[in-house]
């Protein structure tokens, strides 16, 4: 079936079975591997892509239900090529990733809170569903309250 997808602002026309993931289809398809499987079943985080700005497992998504939708992955949050996001950057200068399997999806995930910013409890329940098994959180919590402080995503 022939689909149009937005993702990272451009239009990409994919022939593919409409009930793949959305994860397979970025990573595959696109060529976009900043996305990773951790789980396959929607419970680490590590596939979290951003639809309409929100944190999605992209493991869990047919990618039919995504036509239409702006998508948006790690390798779009960068304002330029070779120049970090403030969250992108906050994350290398406070050591907020180690092996890189749980990153991508942690930014997305922080992306999308600081686009709605709370209180250090609503942070650590906005990224709840991104497991990470290196860091213990505490650099990661440091690093999105650094880009927070910065002004933001």
């Amino acid at each position: 079936m022939k689909l149009t997808l937005t993702v990272n602002g451009v239009k990409h026309d994919v022939d593919v079975h409409p009930a793949r993931r959305l994860l397979d289809v970025v990573r595959e398809d696109l060529g976009l591997t900043g996305a990773k499987e951790g789980c396959g079943e929607g419970e680490c985080g590590a596939c979290t892509v951003l639809i309409e700005g929100k944190p999605v497992m992209s493991c869990l998504v047919p990618v039919c239900q995504v036509e239409g939708k702006a998508i948006t992955t790690i390798e779009g949050l960068a304002p330029s090529d070779g120049v970090l996001s403030t969250l992108q950057a906050a994350f290398a200068a406070h050591g907020g990733s180690q092996c890189g399997i749980c990153t991508p999806g942690m930014i997305l995930a922080a992306e999308a809170w600081l686009k709605v910013p709370g209180s250090a409890e609503n942070m650590a329940e906005a990224l709840a569903g991104n497991l990470c098994r290196c860091t213990g959180y505490t650099k990661i919590f440091e690093a999105v309250e650094a880009a927070r402080k910065a002004g933001g995503a």
